[in-house]
């Protein structure tokens, strides 16, 4: 069986715009009250996947990814490398949460690894 998908993820230079983009559009709720003001998508369906509305610095160019779950980060990270991938954020922990890294395969495209911590 392959690896999941768990969390989609769009990094924005006006956060604000694109999350009242996205909830005008599909209906989302979009809760960004956290430090971060990561805008915690909740798509309230039993069907599809949740996600994130980021902000990022101006000189980063906005991007959409996605988060695959995996049983050992660095383990996926090599194997990423060995068929001519490169690793772009190494194993990041992310509190309360798990820890996340991220990649570009050969054509480019960043794609996110996901870790949940034990119990949640």
């Amino acid at each position: 069986m392959g690896q999941p998908v768990v969390h989609f993820e769009i990094a924005a230079k006006d956060p604000d715009k694109v999350r009242d983009f996205y909830q005008k559009i599909f209906d989302w709720n979009i809760n960004s009250n956290n430090p971060f003001n990561y805008g915690v998508v909740d798509t309230e369906s039993n069907e599809g996947i949740d996600g994130g509305i980021m902000p990022i610095r101006p000189e980063v160019p906005a991007y959409l990814t996605f988060y695959v779950e995996v049983d050992n980060l660095q383990s996926y990270l090599d194997k990423v490398r060995s068929l001519g991938g490169k690793t772009e954020v190494p194993p990041t922990p992310i509190p309360n949460v798990g820890s996340i890294a991220m990649f570009r395969d050969p054509e480019g495209n960043l794609v996110g690894l996901f870790h949940g911590e034990e119990g949640t």
